[in-house]
């Protein structure tokens, strides 16, 4: 028999409806529901990118096939070239994408941090000097100890740890959630810091110096002989930084302390912590990973102006790419953005026609295929 409540206002049976008890899961989102069972499918618009990607890998294996050992060299430097905007953009990645801090004077943050050492290097280091021979006669070159390239490292990345908190708690602190505001502010700031460099520092491409004492490169099997500095210390700052960051975010009392903070600001203050202390702490990291980046990319390939801006943009693309937050998602679109860059340099050559001229256009089509495909990333989430 069926009792009253199981019958309508109207006397009939009432139709079953389930309703979640209490502290059960909500129900999943309609879009959620759709992107999940589309997920499987092979959508038109799939089909298209993975036959692009298919013909990206033929085009890779039949240059590959050319020369083997040109691939290979032209490989490595596309590892570390990415390995290089890692590092740049895992301080972006903690700013921008986890704190959700608009920096847009990032990249100035790392062109000035490679031309504090650059000039600490000339001032203090430059020992006995030798004579060259140059096309005009005669020039010279000066040596460096292993402490000539060390310590102009360290007091640069900590004089741009300091400035970084500096703009951090006057220009931004106070237009936390307002992106806006934060994008336009910074962007005046990376725009005088630009104007100052080039008149202290000049508009001519320059470069720091390694220690003499380093190999200037090492011999790996099959023959290949590949660049020391960027094989070795490149490459090694950028695995130490990555497991680091990883460690400090995922595993410690402090990048808990961080996370939390940016999903629920007040409840963690209620809790009696310095909120704002501890984003000062992380924005002072991720300013002095920008000026680590910054020293480490005027010794592996140069210092000039513009490099600020160029810096900035493959900083943003590597996070659009990985995904808001994500140091995972960061250090695969690193790789991704680095090999295209590398292939794109050199092998865009079809007979005679030679269009490595527009390889920066590849890059801006790397971005567009993850969009289209990820729109938050490849490892974003929603906010």
């Amino acid at each position: 028999m069926s009792g009253p409540a199981d019958r309508s206002p109207g006397g009939g049976p009432a139709e079953r409806q389930d309703v979640p008890a209490t502290g059960a899961a909500s129900p999943e989102p309609a879009a959620a529901v759709v992107a999940r069972r589309e997920g499987g499918r092979w959508t038109p618009q799939r089909v298209v990118y993975t036959a692009l990607a298919a013909v990206v890998l033929v085009w890779i294996a039949v240059k590959a096939g050319e020369d083997l050992r040109r691939f290979a060299v032209v490989t490595l430097n596309g590892l570390t070239l990415a390995a290089l905007f890692f590092v740049v953009a895992s301080g972006f990645t903690l700013i921008f994408g986890l704190m959700r801090v608009v920096n847009m004077a990032h990249g100035s943050l790392y062109l000035l941090g490679g031309y504090l050492a650059l000039k600490m290097q000339e001032s203090w280091f430059a020992e006995e000097t030798t004579i060259v021979p140059t096309l005009g006669g005669g020039g010279t070159d000066a040596d460096y100890s292993l402490a000539g390239w060390i310590v102009p490292l360290v007091i640069s990345v900590a004089i741009i740890g300091v400035l970084g908190v500096v703009i951090q708690q006057v220009f931004l602190r106070w237009n936390q959630g307002q992106d806006l505001r934060q994008a336009l502010i910074t962007i005046a700031i990376s725009v005088i810091l630009a104007d100052q460099m080039l008149a202290a520092f000049g508009g001519i491409s320059r470069d720091i110096k390694t220690p003499t004492a380093w190999p200037t490169s090492v011999l790996l099997p099959g023959e290949v002989r590949f660049g020391f500095f960027r094989g070795v210390v490149v490459l090694g700052a950028a695995l130490l930084i990555g497991l680091g960051l990883w460690y400090l975010i995922k595993r410690t009392r402090y990048g808990k302390i961080v996370r939390a903070g940016v999903d629920d600001r007040d409840m963690v203050s209620a809790l009696g912590i310095n909120v704002q202390l501890v984003f000062a702490g992380a924005f002072l990291i991720g300013a002095m990973l920008a000026g680590l980046g910054g020293v480490l990319g005027g010794t592996m390939i140069a210092l000039a102006p513009g490099e600020d801006s160029a810096f900035l943009v493959n900083s943003l693309i590597v996070v659009i790419i990985g995904g808001m937050g994500s140091l995972g998602g960061a250090a695969i679109g690193a790789l991704a953005l680095g090999l295209v860059d590398a292939y794109a340099d050199v092998y865009l050559v079809f007979g005679d026609t030679d269009l490595t001229n527009y390889s920066i256009l590849l890059t801006f089509a790397l971005l567009v295929a993850v969009l289209a495909v990820r729109p938050l990333g490849l490892f974003g989430r929603p906010a």
